[in-house]
C-alpha cells in the first residue's frame, strides 16, 4: 500500500521529503512543494526518507526546484539520484526546430551560398597561384632547388605513358573529321577541300583539345589523388614540420612536368590527327600523301600549327594547378578524397573549354 507523498521544511530551509512520491500518491504534494520553495534557488532536497519514486514524482520535484536540480542540492540513494538526473535531462526545454525553407526563400539561400562558395573558391585559387608563382621565382633564381628525379618521373608518367591513348584518339578524330567533311563536300563537288578542313581542325583545335582533355582525366585526377592521399596520411603536415615547402616538393614538379610534356604530346597528336585524315582521304577520295601534304603546306600553312601550340603551356598550367590544388584541399576522410578527385577532372575540363573559347575570340580579333 502506497504512503501519501509529504514533505516538511526545516528551519535552515532544507526540504525533507517523505512517503511515496509516485503518480498515485502525489495528491497535490508536488504543487504544494512548488509553491513552498518558489523563488528560492538554494533549497536542498533530502530524499533519503522517500519510499518509492517514479518519473511523475521525480518530475514534480524537479519542477519545484525550477527545472534544474544540481547534485549539490539533493540527497538520496544512488538510484534516486540517477532517476532525478534522467528526468531533469528529459524535462530540459529543447530549442524549437525551424521549418525547412521552401520556395523562393530556399532558392535565395542556395544562390547566396553559391555566391559565397564562388568567392571563397576564387580567393583560395588566387592564394594557390600566388604561392606557386613565388616558388617558381625561387626556382628560377636558384635552379638547384628543382627536384629533378621527381620531375623526370612525373614527366614520364604524364608524357610517355600517355602517348598511346593520345595517338589513338587523335588518329580517329582526324579520320572522323575527314569522313564527315568528305560526305558534306561531296554534295558540292568540292571533296578536295577536305584536306584544308582536316588541316585547320587538327592543327588549330583538336590536337590541343584532345591532349588537354585526356590529360585532365589522367594527370589532374592522378595529382589530386596522390596529394590527397598524402594529405589524409598527414605527410604534407609532416613536410611542413620538417621545414619543407609542399609547393616546392610536390606542386612544382607536377607543374613543370606537364609544362614540358603537353606541348610534346600536342605535337604527337597533330601528327596522329593528320595521319588519320590522310588515311581516309587516300582510301575514300584517292588523294595521295604527297598531294595531301602539299595542300596542307600551301593552303593551311604553319600559322594554324603555332596557334594550336600556343595554347599548350596555358592548358598545362591550368591542368596541373587544378589537380594539385584540389589534392591539397582534401580533408581527413575518403569521401573528401573522392569529391576532390572528381572536382579536379570536372574543373579541368571546364577550364579547358573556356580557355579554348577565349583563345578563339582572341585570335579572331587578331585576324589569325
Amino acid at each position: 500500500m502506497e504512503n501519501t507523498a509529504d514533505y516538511s521544511v526545516s528551519p535552515n530551509g532544507a526540504v525533507l521529503l517523505t512517503g511515496d512520491w509516485t503518480n498515485g500518491a502525489l495528491k497535490g504534494a508536488g504543487d504544494a512543494l512548488a509553491r513552498e520553495v518558489a523563488g528560492r534557488h538554494d533549497t536542498v532536497f533530502d530524499l533519503t526518507a522517500v519510499g518509492r519514486l517514479d518519473t511523475a514524482g521525480a518530475f514534480a520535484i524537479v519542477r519545484a526546484a525550477g527545472g534544474e536540480l544540481p547534485t549539490d542540492r539533493v540527497k538520496g540513494r544512488t538510484e534516486t539520484l540517477r532517476l532525478l538526473a534522467l528526468v531533469t535531462e528529459a524535462a530540459r526545454p529543447r530549442p524549437a526546430r525551424r521549418p525547412a525553407p521552401r520556395g523562393f526563400y530556399q532558392m535565395s539561400i542556395r544562390i547566396g551560398r553559391g555566391v559565397i562558395d564562388l568567392v571563397r573558391e576564387l580567393f583560395e585559387t588566387l592564394v594557390f597561384a600566388g604561392h606557386l608563382l613565388a616558388v617558381l621565382g625561387l626556382v628560377i633564381i636558384n635552379p638547384k632547388r628543382v627536384r629533378w628525379p621527381a620531375l623526370v618521373s612525373l614527366a614520364e608518367r604524364a608524357g610517355l605513358d600517355a602517348i598511346p591513348i593520345v595517338v589513338t584518339t587523335s588518329f580517329f578524330i582526324g579520320a572522323v573529321v575527314a569522313l564527315l567533311g568528305a560526305n558534306m563536300l561531296r554534295q558540292f563537288g568540292a571533296e578536295v577541300f577536305v584536306v584544308e578542313l582536316i588541316g585547320i581542325a587538327v592543327l588549330r583545335e583538336f590536337n590541343i583539345i584532345i591532349t588537354a582533355i585526356l590529360l585532365a582525366g589522367r594527370s589532374a585526377s592522378s595529382f589530386a589523388a596522390e596529394l590527397g592521399s598524402m594529405k589524409m596520411n598527414q605527410e604534407v603536415d609532416a613536410m611542413k614540420v620538417l621545414g619543407v615547402d609542399p609547393f616546392e616538393a610536390l606542386v612544382f614538379p607536377r607543374f613543370a612536368a606537364l609544362l614540358i610534356t603537353i606541348p610534346l604530346l600536342t605535337f604527337v597528336a597533330t601528327l596522329a590527327g593528320l595521319l588519320g585524315g590522310l588515311a581516309v582521304t587516300w582510301s575514300e577520295l584517292g588523294l595521295g600523301p604527297s598531294f595531301f601534304l602539299q595542300r596542307i603546306l600551301d593552303n593551311v600553312g604553319a600559322t594554324h600549327f603555332w596557334i594550336g601550340m600556343s595554347k599548350a603551356p596555358v592548358m598545362a598550367a591550368v591542368i596541373a594547378g587544378i589537380g594539385c590544388r584540389q589534392g591539397l584541399e582534401v580533408g581527413g576522410d575518403v569521401e573528401s578524397l573522392g569529391r576532390r578527385v572528381t572536382a579536379a577532372v570536372v574543373h579541368a575540363i571546364f577550364a579547358i573549354i573556356v580557355i579554348d573559347a577565349g583563345f578563339a575570340l582572341l585570335y579572331m580579333e587578331l585576324d589569325l
